[in-house]
């Protein structure tokens, strides 16, 4: 049975797929520095819409990925700006080879067509999507979450009144209906879920249409013993990864100890871990170290159970284990992890090699948290989301994850049939810088 919004959804998708024709030709860049503009202008009225949908929500941890404030609407300001100042990618030419004398081939980046962009929660999502969309000359539907209702109709109305005469290649939808609709929709090119593990896993398992995204974010942080003299900067490592955001897709959610790094600097990492209020699921070993110390807190200090490794707690809560070198981490973490996030605290480079080479994630970090594995701190201006499948695009995804490709080849009255009998192809490499 079709949704009652399967022909509005279709209808809005078909005329999104014809505007966004011509907003690949239009002056992309400064639509979004009017958007920019807009966005700061209206500020408090932003803040004014947001704070009515804070008031209906009674769930504390929504909350938090619900409120758009100053500092949020600075980052998006920023991310929006840095893709208005990217060059162009869009038409660029990212490959040419001389098949023959006046028989070129080039293979052209364009945009994938309209996009439906399902995100919960984070009324920041609408404009970072939308920004990227627009510089990827991409068209889109968004659906956004009933909870951010009154901030998202804003932030919506002030894209269409920056897109001008372009406002048709985007849309925006409310509610469940919606979501079926879009997911049987023949006029959607890709969808991109913003939102909970089981947002994600429901819409890969109902629908047809490509879908970007990742359903869990279980990251890793493996320490090894040469890293014993830099323990106040694996304390800071481990606290940013798991305390800047506990709930973000990049937080931390299992911390590997060496067997061989010392009693001492497992006990001052945990210690100072349980000071800052994060909770501990811990191996037998580690409980028994911890139990018989001044700081254990046993509501604190709890044994891990099979369940707490490959988990995401989203929450100040931290998975410990004790591993027996590199291969038996990497292991742990392929087995585990979600292939979003891992990084290793190490003195040394060949270890870092061998950790990378055998980590199967998509992004791999050496003696840096898992916090940076974002479009805007990759440079990307936003991200549109994080994909942790093998097939490109992969992690943070911004402008170029949105773009695909065309061939174009022009010749000169070129056939076929002479190649492999009296003539032959050159193909030769053309430089394209």
């Amino acid at each position: 049975m079709s949704s009652p919004l399967s022909e509005p959804v279709d209808k809005a998708a078909a005329e999104a797929r014809a505007c966004g024709r011509l907003l690949q030709k239009a002056p992309r860049s400064e639509i979004l520095r009017r958007y920019a503009s807009l966005l700061n202008e209206q500020a408090g009225n932003i803040f004014a819409a947001n704070q009515l949908d804070l008031e209906r929500e009674e769930d504390t941890n929504l909350k938090k990925r619900l409120k758009f404030d100053q500092s949020k609407l600075d980052s998006v300001l920023s991310g929006i700006e840095t893709l208005a100042a990217m060059p162009e990618v869009l038409g660029t030419v990212e490959l040419a080879t001389k098949l023959d004398t006046g028989l070129v081939l080039e293979r052209v980046r364009t945009p994938i067509g309209v996009l439906a962009i399902i995100f919960e929660a984070r009324p920041d999502a609408l404009p970072q999507i939308a920004a990227l969309a627009i510089k990827s000359g991409n068209a889109a539907l968004l659906k956004g979450g009933k909870e951010a209702g009154q901030t998202n109709a804003l932030l919506f109305a002030l894209l269409r009144e920056a897109l001008g005469a372009y406002a048709p290649a985007f849309h925006l939808f409310e509610g469940r209906e919606a979501v079926e609709a879009m997911l049987k929709s023949k006029d959607i090119d890709l969808i991109i879920p913003r939102g909970s593990k089981e947002l994600v896993t429901y819409i890969q398992k109902n629908t047809q249409i490509p879908v970007l995204g990742h359903a869990d974010g279980i990251c890793h942080i493996y320490i090894d013993d040469t890293y014993e003299n830099a323990s106040e900067e694996a304390l800071a490592l481990v606290l940013d990864a798991k305390l800047t955001y506990p709930a973000a897709c990049n937080s931390l959610e299992c911390l590997l100890l060496d067997k061989k790094l010392s009693a001492a600097f497992k006990l001052k990492l945990c210690q100072e871990l349980v000071s800052n209020q994060v909770e501990l699921r811990l191996t037998p070993s580690l409980y028994q170290l911890l139990e018989s110390q001044s700081f254990f807190q046993p509501s604190l200090c709890k044994r891990a159970l099979a369940s707490d490794f490959g988990y995401e707690f989203g929450a100040a809560i931290l998975a410990v284990e004790e591993v027996d070198g590199l291969d038996a981490a990497i292991t742990h973490i392929n087995t585990f992890g979600s292939g979003h996030t891992d990084a290793l605290l190490s003195e040394s480079p060949a270890s870092f090699e061998r950790f990378f080479q055998g980590v199967d994630s998509a992004s791999v970090y050496h003696n840096c948290s898992t916090r940076f594995a974002d479009g805007f701190r990759y440079g990307f201006g936003a991200e549109v989301g994080i994909s942790t499948g093998r097939m490109p695009p992969r992690g943070p995804v911004g402008v170029e994850g949105l773009l695909t490709y065309k061939y174009r080849l022009r010749g000169a009255g070129h056939i076929t049939a002479p190649y492999g009998k009296s003539k032959q192809f050159m193909h030769e490499s053309i430089s394209i810088n």
